[in-house]
This record gives C-alpha cells, structure tokens and sequence, in this order.
C-alpha cells in the first residue's frame, strides 16, 4: 500500500502552478527514546522519517520553496523540512542524519537562548524530571493540579510538566520567568546548560549549507506583546543571527505560531515590514500559490509506520488552510 502514497501526492501536488508545498516542523532529536517524552522523535525514527520524505517527496530548502511557489515553478511533490528553538541536538544529531540523506532545512534560532541559555518550557521539564521529592504541589502557582502530586512514574511527572507548561506559557515573559524559577527552586533539581546550541554549532550548520531563520531573541508569545516590543524582538533575533553568521536571515517563524492566538495580522504586518521574505507557522495545511508568504502552514504526522505517515501528509494536502485566520484578527 506505500507504493500508492507518492502518486497520490504527485496528483495532489503537481508540478508548476498548481502545486503545493507541504513544510514539515521539528523542534528536537534525541540520541534515545526518552521515557518521560516516548513520542519525542529520536536518532532512529528521524532517520525513518528522513528516509521516507527523501523517497516520497523533492525536498528544497525552505527559501527556493517558497520562491518558486510565487512564481508557479515548484517541482511536483514539493517539500521543505524546519527545525524551531536552536536545541544542540539539531546540530549534534539531525544534521549528521540530515547529510547522510542529502536532504536540506532550515533552523529558526531564538538567539537569547544560545550558548548555555534554556528555554522556559525545558527548565519546567527538567526541574520536575530531577526533583527528588516524593510529591509536588504547584497549586498556589496557578496550575491546574489539585494540591501534591505524587511523582511516581514518569506519567505522573508528565501530567505536571504539561500543566505547569500550560499554566505559564501565556504570562507576560516577566511573570512567567519567576513562575519557573519558583517551580525549579521547589524542584531542587540541577538544570542542565547544554540543551541549546553554541554560536559556533549555528555557524556550523550554516556552512553544512542549511538555512537559518529567525525565531525572535527570547520567544515570547508576540501577540501578547506591544506593537514595539513585539518589533523589538523580531529585529533583535535577526540581527544576533545576521551577525553570529556575517550574512542576511530572510526567513522568520512565529514563536509558537498558532494564527490569532500567538501572532496576529499586526504581527504579520511587522514581519512583511522589516523585509523578510517568508514566515511560517504552526497551522496545518499545504501551502499553495494563493496562500500568504508571511503564514506558510506546517505539518509533522507522528505516526511511526511509515503507511500511516505516509497518508497522514497526502491528507495534509487536502486539508483546508486555516492560516489565513490570522488576517481576520485586528492587532492589539
């Protein structure tokens, strides 16, 4: 039956105006399944998966993709990979996985977190990886967990980290920061500074001939943010990148970039302003020659066999774009 999965993609994306570019999203690559996060994709199944898109699909980077999209050139079959945040791994691992396939991508940094920073959703899962405590109550800090919460097994520990996640991910960068610090002091546990990449790994993939993007300089929720400030962290993030690699960053990914929720048609705006040349999101979809440059959607099916992967992204074509929503909501 995956025999039938690359036709069906070839008519659903044909070569030149009519095609679509499907964009896939990753963020991390383990060395080995990690038995808190099973699901998280590890050294083996990114190797499957690249193995499966190098087969199926004609793989561009990023910035040719979207370029021959607006000029009705793309091949058939069309497909871009992306990496989010800067974790070291995508240099320690994918990269060298990546190469062996000869399969190109583009890594959006949030340039802040460079070089021994951590990102606050990371500090959350490994302060409550490493307590040693028997339980954990977060309740007076807004999470929504009823009183101590034993930590017995790692879906115990999960079932914190995604609320305590949830409850600080939409705070001001301010509050948010010292809810994770006083979820880490309860914690008692010592967090780790090699989660994120050097300005030396980012150097690096550059010269392996992968793009880098820019993904703001502390990833806020920029809806959430001033027309200024949100300004200030997309020119910021870019021009750290611009200077780490002594050349221009034309792409840019909304920091979580679900439309109408963390980035708006002002945001938007912003981004198209300071001269970029295409933004992607979070939302599912294909993009096609009509759809907006600066709300590319993206896509990873998590399935592990490579048939359901497979009709997972040839139904991902078919699906109606929900991207353009953002261009419905007024800015703040």
């Amino acid at each position: 039956m995956s025999v039938l999965v690359r036709p069906l993609m070839a008519l659903r994306s044909p070569a030149g105006p009519r095609g679509r570019l499907v964009t896939l999203i990753f963020h991390r690559v383990l060395p080995r399944v990690d038995p808190l996060f099973p699901d998280e994709v590890d050294a083996g199944r990114f190797d499957a998966i690249c193995g499966w898109l190098r087969d199926w699909f004609q793989v561009l980077p990023l910035g040719e993709a979207v370029q021959r999209l607006r000029d009705g050139s793309l091949p058939a079959r069309a497909a871009a990979i992306t990496f989010d945040d800067g974790y070291a791994d995508n240099h320690e691992i994918a990269l060298p996985i990546l190469r062996r396939h000869r399969l190109p991508a583009t890594f959006f940094i949030a340039t802040d977190f460079l070089d021994g920073g951590r990102m606050f959703n990371d500090s959350i899962v490994e302060a409550v990886r490493g307590a040693h405590a028997r339980a954990l109550d977060l309740s007076d800090l807004g999470v929504d967990l009823p009183g101590p919460v034993a930590l017995d097994a790692p879906a115990a520990r999960r079932r914190v980290i995604e609320r305590t996640i949830a409850a600080v991910k939409y705070l001001p960068p301010e509050l948010r920061a010292e809810r994770v610090a006083e979820v880490a002091r309860r914690c008692a546990a010592a967090l780790p500074d090699d989660l994120m990449m050097t300005r030396g790994q980012v150097r690096a993939l550059h010269r392996a001939g992968m793009e880098i993007g820019a993904h703001t300089a502390c990833h806020p929720i920029l809806a959430r943010l001033t027309p200024e400030r949100a300004r200030d962290e997309i020119v910021r993030g870019r021009r750290e990148l611009e200077d780490i690699l002594s050349a221009p960053v034309p792409l840019f990914a909304y920091p979580n970039g679900k439309p109408g929720e963390d980035y708006h048609a002002g945001t938007v705006e912003i981004v198209r302003e300071l001269g970029f040349e295409a933004a992607v999101t979070t939302a599912w979809g294909a993009a096609a020659a009509d759809t907006d440059p600066f709300q590319i959607p993206r896509f990873t099916p998590w399935d592990r066999s490579r048939l359901r992967f497979g009709w997972r992204l040839a139904g991902n074509y078919a699906r109606p774009s929900r991207v353009q929503a953002a261009s419905a909501v007024e800015a703040r």
